[in-house]
């Protein structure tokens, strides 16, 4: 009764043209995901103990002790960091104590640095000191994440239980 013959195609039994779809051209983004532009600073008054953690270019310009990570880190003059540094490139006028991981590494002439920096690129202006070990590599920001998880390997060790300066542990250690 509905039927209508296979043979003889009228114009509602053809199949419509696939409809075009229009694809809008990506709205231009007022913020892009690592701005060069934006720079965070920890001002020469300031004093963090922790770790620093960024993606763009972080400014030292007062004392850091701990970790540091960010795409370009710049060390003022007066500025003080304790701790490893992780960063595509460094620039230090200030002082540091700790390993430096960075592919770019410039210490200008008041730069004063104790440790170890790995580098692929390393510029040492004239009056900087340096005490430590420099070496290059190609990938030296390639250092693996530590886990702060438990593993079972590490459940069977026994820890040593807090002690008072001048107390002596005799016997064996007990996980308190």
């Amino acid at each position: 009764m509905f039927r209508k013959p296979k043979d003889n195609p009228t114009k509602n039994d053809r199949i419509p043209p696939p409809v075009q779809q229009f694809q809008r051209p990506p709205a231009a983004s007022s913020e892009s995901p690592e701005s060069t532009n934006e720079i965070s600073s920890i001002s020469s008054d300031i004093a963090v103990v922790g770790k620093i953690t960024g993606k763009g270019t972080v400014k030292i310009s007062g004392r850091i002790d701990g970790e540091l990570r960010a795409s370009i880190v710049l060390i003022s003059d007066g500025a003080q960091v304790e701790g490893d540094i992780y960063a595509e490139e460094v620039t230090i006028s200030g002082r540091v104590k700790g390993t430096i991981h960075a592919n770019r590494v410039k210490l200008n002439g008041n730069a004063i640095v104790e440790g170890d920096i790995f580098h692929r690129s390393l510029s040492i202006e004239e009056n900087a000191r340096f005490e430590g070990s420099s070496r290059r590599k190609e990938t030296p920001t390639d250092t693996p994440w530590v886990s702060f998880a438990r593993s079972d390997a590490q459940a069977d060790v026994e820890t040593v239980p807090g002690m008072q300066e001048g107390q002596k542990q005799n016997g064996p250690l007990k996980n308190t």
